[in-house]
């Protein structure tokens, strides 16, 4: 038994045919003319109005009535009422007319028009058929099964989903203010390895390819940080990359193996001009992109107004209820803690071989992430834990560094950033020893970058902001999948 949606298609394919046994293939028509989108008519209508224009996009609605038809075109900007007529089209190009079928794409010229019920509308002088849809579109799109689809099939969710449409236009709004706002100060946008030899920069499990030409492993790779620094080593002050990360991770709503992160790292300063750079950053682009710093995420007002908050992570954990690090001074109490307060679940090793930087972060995790709703700095993070980040010269066993979190959610991770070549190798072979220790996460020995610290960087303050959570935020989008156009996913049937 053939369903509906087959039959359609099937009689799509017979249309099809009989277009090209005529000599119409729609599919070898190249060009079409657009003067005007359907935002441009319907904003100028007053100026346009009894002028000619020619649209081109995807028919959405049919409806005829004897000798006249309307329609529904969708175009990049939205949708436009095109009237058409048998008196002004002919005979023969209207009966070809009532044979499109929605999902078709077509082009339109004709005169600018208000209708009766005050609809402004194009009153066709000629339709051409540019492209025959062979697949029906879906009615109904929603629902766990349909949600799934959307993912898979990202076309169809754009153009049934003008929600949907919208985050993306919303996204790239999103992208090019923050590559202006740094453009405009001065920093320079570069390009750096997608492969490379060593994954390191981050916490994080790599992707693992290989070069069969020259016969060796490579990565893809976690971060830009180490090779960002290099271009500071090379005199350039000021530099940035906004592109892909790729983490062998998990899935889930605020997380996907591919994801798009800015990097971006200035001389002569330190992590407190970083919070200053990051929360003008990220407010800037929510006056560009939603007309305010204060918008509305999942029935919340959330206010990116700079300053946000600031707080140190020792008091965090201690003001949500964890423990007092202030009074514990040893790996072996920060042991008896973890057991104390059940923090084994957070913890990436055997509690027996974690240190009190573990215990700490763990702890963090557990009592204070969830409860960070409005934009917040947390400051100052042990430095078993932050192997890139200068110590804080009254306490070397803590950092400057700074993780900003929204609505429990990290946004964005910054330093001042270790530039002493000794301290940094002792670093890595400390992570070296993690690694033996169970932790697939810890960071990787790059000689290279080490080489590059030898010549000398400045003091300078680093960030990493990930793109696809501020989108979500700017968005009201709950799912990371949402703001991604083509999720990674699973083979589909």
């Amino acid at each position: 038994m053939i369903d509906n949606e087959s039959e359609q298609a099937l009689v799509r394919r017979e249309k099809l045919a009989r277009l090209k046994e005529s000599g119409r293939n729609p599919f070898i028509v190249t060009t079409f003319e657009q003067t005007h989108h359907s935002v441009d008519i319907k904003e100028r209508f007053d100026e346009l109005a009894g002028q000619d224009a020619s649209i081109a996009g995807r028919l959405m609605s049919f409806r005829s009535s004897g000798k006249a038809s309307f329609m529904d075109v969708q175009d990049r900007d939205g949708r436009i009422q095109i009237y058409a007529s048998v008196n002004d089209l002919g005979e023969a190009a209207y009966a070809e007319l009532k044979t499109f079928d929605v999902g078709d794409i077509v082009g339109v010229k004709g005169k600018v028009f208000k209708t009766q019920r005050g609809e402004i509308s194009i009153h066709a002088a000629e339709i051409t058929l540019l492209t025959k849809s062979l697949e029906p579109l879906p009615e109904k799109f929603h629902g766990l099964k349909d949600i799934e689809q959307r993912y898979r099939r990202r076309y169809l969710d754009l153009i049934t989903n003008r929600d949907s449409f919208n985050v993306f236009l919303k996204r790239a709004k999103v992208v090019s203010s923050i590559r202006n706002f740094l453009d405009e100060r001065g920093f320079i946008e570069v390009e750096t390895p997608v492969l490379s030899t060593v994954a390191s920069g981050a916490a994080a499990r790599p992707f693992v390819t290989r070069s069969n030409k020259l016969n060796m492993e490579l990565h893809l790779r976690i971060a830009t940080e180490l090779y960002l620094k290099r271009c500071i080593v090379g005199g350039m002050e000021r530099v940035y990359e906004l592109g892909k990360d790729f983490r062998n991770e998990g899935v889930d709503i605020r997380h996907n193996p591919e994801f798009t992160m800015i990097e971006l790292y200035q001389a002569f300063t330190d992590y407190n001009g970083m919070m200053e750079l990051c929360e003008n950053i990220i407010a800037d682009a929510a006056v560009k992109v939603c007309g305010s710093a204060k918008i509305n995420y999942q029935g919340m007002e959330l206010d990116f107004t700079p300053p946000w908050r600031r707080i140190t992570m020792l008091d965090a954990i201690r003001k949500n209820g964890g423990p007092d690090f202030g009074e514990i001074k040893t790996d072996e109490e920060a042991r008896k803690a973890a057991f104390e307060f059940h923090l084994a679940a957070e913890l990436k090793k055997d509690v027996k071989n974690c240190c009190r930087g573990d215990v700490m972060n763990a702890a963090f995790e557990r009592f204070v992430e969830n409860n960070l709703i409005q934009p917040t700095f947390v400051i100052d993070y042990p430095t078993e834990i932050s192997p890139l980040t200068k110590q804080k010269p009254n306490d070397p066993t803590m950092t400057e560094r700074f993780e900003a979190f929204v609505f429990g959610r990290e946004i964005a991770n910054a330093y001042s950033e270790l530039n002493d070549p000794i301290v940094q190798r002792g670093r890595f072979i400390q992570q070296a020893e993690e690694r033996e220790l169970g932790d697939d996460e810890a960071y990787r020995l790059d000689e290279d970058f080490i080489a590059s610290l030898e010549i000398g960087m400045p003091p300078t303050g680093g960030m990493g902001i990930g793109i696809d959570r501020i989108v979500m935020f700017l968005t009201d989008t709950y799912s990371i999948r949402d703001v991604i156009l083509f999720p990674v996913m699973k083979p589909g049937e």
